[in-house]
């Protein structure tokens, strides 16, 4: 998972039920005289800069007055500002626009530096976290940035001078514009919205809560018990909700027997307790505990597989987590909705995820989720699958793994590699040079990418935090066990190591700083799985043949459908809150499992031949990440377009390079540049039906 450098925008939200308040936004200043003080400066500026200035000053004028409050004073007060600060003529506005890229480089930079810090205990595996780290780490440096350049009127310099764009607009017209003019409208971006300091800083409180939830959300495996009381799973295996969870059930399919089967299956009964809240509260996160997840008996753990004692207070009970992961979630929605009257053009935090966010409107997204679950090419993958294995498809098959290249190694054979390679976060760290340059980047350029990366042990999932300024490194992280990092983790590492090395190109190189990144989050995370595809090759134990490639593209099309079923029910619980505001966990909880299962029956249960399943609610970004699940199925598209060029070409280090430096401009067009196509799954769709064909040969 990708932390952009875009942490402005961050929205990861917790505020409880009785503290919500929907905070409405300041009456702007009198209209009266604003208006008239508004049509007298166009008639001055325009006769002191022309009439080729007209349109700029009309615009500008209008921002500054859409914003202005009383508190920013009255008409003399607003008419010497834009007099001082109206930038007339071109070499005066590049000054101006060169001068802003510089110092909120430094500004971005800095700050997230701190922020880096302030969140180290409780984002780093480093040990317990203090009732203080958590305080450290609810504090967000950004939160009074917007709210000051209002206050000392830098945000209104900028809303004078550089127009703020419509997504409309941007799609209308915005393959005519230059490098500057998108760098200028980025720029511009940053004060669209006028959004006070109280609420910047609720939102960031909720999203160091919602953080720890779910980085804390483990499940001791060797604690798991049958009727018989047998241990299906090793001694100190703890895996993190869901992401590790769902990574077991992929790596039994390498086991190819019944054991490894009975595996899949618990993990399966433990993800549906999880999502419908059976699951006793007792037993996450604690290793003191046996659990029967079929019958939900809780017992004190009769064997121990870690080195602290129980608790003497402990109290063994089979009652139920009390909704939290609900709680959570709906305390989310109420933060997000704090938003909302800042934000007219966009005035759900659905508007502000997709037309701002991604620049791609929802129903254009959805649709494209749709082309792909409709597609007969899932029954067929489905009845691949299904021949493959040698037997009915179990829900829990959503995630089959079974295309990829793995050879005659086993997920215990790949643990045993990855952890002799990597016994440290360090180790990892070190051979990036040589990872890069098997990934096709020449030696000394290698060496620079991976010089600008650094490597640590994380406590949650895995993810990858951006620079904010050309002197900072970026930081990948990834779960790494006393005993090494295992191939759960090695994999994490290389989606992770792409995500890096796309944030240190597009903004070490790039032309502006404004335009550093990409489009949004989709992109970043198809160029991790240009990354990730190739982790078996890294190991040296893939071989990318015409068969591995069809069996590729088949795993490709699998994962980006089972993704796009999670993202519609992630959609569908947001606008589901928007339209009950009022609901309670409980009713949220209902709700959710109801449109997983509506979305499973709609698009799986022809494929599986079972009804009313809810797997698909149990992703952890839907409580934690606000929205962010479609960038998968879409970045999913968008990494098979990339991987055809690359295929074209043969030189993935300079395409990967050249598609980075595009930087932050809109979707279609930064995929017009890289591919020559607009962002859509029917590059997929075809792929997927040639690669049934030759499989089926």
């Amino acid at each position: 998972m990708n932390h952009t450098r875009n942490v402005l925008t961050l929205i990861t939200l917790f505020v409880s039920s009785a503290m919500f308040l929907l905070a409405a936004p300041a009456a702007s200043s009198d209209a009266d005289w604003i208006t008239a003080s508004v049509a007298t400066l166009e008639s001055e500026l325009v006769a002191e800069y022309g009439d080729a200035q007209r349109q700029r000053i009309q615009r500008g004028l209008y921002q500054v007055a859409d914003f202005w409050r009383e508190e920013d004073g009255g008409r003399d007060e607003f008419e010497a500002f834009i007099k001082r600060h109206f930038a007339g003529d071109e070499a005066t506005l590049e000054m101006l626009f060169a001068r802003y890229e510089k110092l909120l480089e430094q500004l971005d930079g800095h700050s997230l530096e701190i922020l880096l810090a302030f969140r180290e205990q409780s984002d780093l595996d480093l040990g317990p976290i203090m009732p203080y780290d958590e305080i450290f780490a609810a504090y967000d440096p950004f939160a009074h940035i917007s709210d000051d350049f209002f206050a000392n009127k830098l945000a209104f310099v900028v809303l004078l001078n550089f127009p703020i764009t419509s997504l409309a607009e941007r799609l209308d017209v915005g393959d005519s514009w230059s490098r500057a003019q998108w760098a200028q409208s980025r720029l511009a971006d940053r004060y669209a919205k006028r959004i006070p300091a109280e609420v910047q800083q609720a939102v960031s409180n909720a999203g160091a809560v919602a953080d720890q939830y779910i980085a804390e959300y483990n499940i001791f495996m060797h604690h798991l018990v049958t009727e018989e009381g047998e241990r299906l799973f090793p001694a100190g295996m703890k895996l993190l909700s869901h992401w590790n969870l769902r990574d077991e059930i992929k790596a039994n399919y390498s086991s190819g027997d019944e054991a490894g089967l009975a595996r899949q299956r618990t993990v399966q009964k433990v993800m549906e307790r999880i999502v419908d809240q059976t699951i006793p509260n007792v037993v996450i996160n604690n290793p003191h505990v046996d659990w029967n997840p079929y019958t939900n008996d809780v017992r004190a753990a009769a064997v121990s597989d870690v080195d602290d004692p129980a608790p003497a207070n402990l109290v063994v009970t089979s009652a139920p987590e009390p909704d939290t992961r609900y709680a959570v979630l709906l305390g989310n929605y109420r933060a997000v909705r704090q938003l909302d009257p800042y934000s007219p053009t966009a005035p759900t935090h659905m508007d502000r995820s997709f037309n701002e966010g991604r620049e791609i409107p929802e129903e254009r997204v959805v649709a494209m989720f749709e082309s792909v679950l409709s597609s007969d090419l899932l029954k067929r993958t489905g009845r691949l699958i299904e021949a493959r294995l040698g037997r009915p498809l179990e829900p829990f098959d959503i995630w089959y793994n079974g295309f990829r290249a793995r050879g005659t190694y086993s997920e215990t054979d790949l643990d045993a590699i990855t952890r002799k390679r990597y016994p440290s976060a360090a180790a990892y760290e070190a051979d990036m040079p040589k990872l890069l340059v098997g990934l096709g980047f020449d030696k000394d350029r290698a060496e620079e990418l991976a010089a600008n990366i650094v490597v640590e042990p994380a406590r949650g999932s895995g993810h990858a935090w951006g620079a904010g300024m050309r002197d900072a490194k970026t930081h990948l992280r990834t779960r790494v066990g006393a005993d090494g990092m295992d191939y759960k983790g090695f994999n994490i590492a290389v989606h992770e190591m792409g995500h890096n090395v796309e944030q240190t190109i597009s903004l070490n190189d790039i032309d502006h700083y404004m335009l550093q990144g990409v489009p949004n989050t989709a992109f970043t995370e198809a160029l991790a799985f240009v990354f990730q595809a190739r982790d078996l090759e890294l190991l040296g134990l893939a071989s990318p043949g015409d068969e591995a490639k069809a069996m590729a593209t088949l795993d490709d099309f699998w994962g980006t459908a089972e993704i796009a079923a999670v993202a519609l029910v992630d959609i569908g619980v947001w606008h589901w809150m928007y339209e009950n505001p009022d609901a309670t966990s409980a009713q949220l909880k209902e709700a959710t499992l109801r449109i997983s299962r509506d979305v499973w029956n709609r698009y799986y249960a022809p494929v599986f031949g079972v009804e009313d399943v809810a797997l698909f609610g149990v992703y952890s970004h839907m409580i934690h990440s606000f929205l962010y699940l479609p960038n998968y199925p879409v970045g999913g598209m968008i990494a098979h377009q990339i991987e055809e060029q690359i295929a074209k070409s043969g030189d993935l280090g300079a395409e990967f390079e050249r598609m980075c430096l595009a930087g932050n401009i809109a979707p279609d067009l930064w995929m017009k540049n890289a591919t020559g196509q607009a962002v859509g799954p029917d590059a997929l769709l075809k792929a997927t039906a040639s690669a049934l064909e030759m499989v089926a040969e």
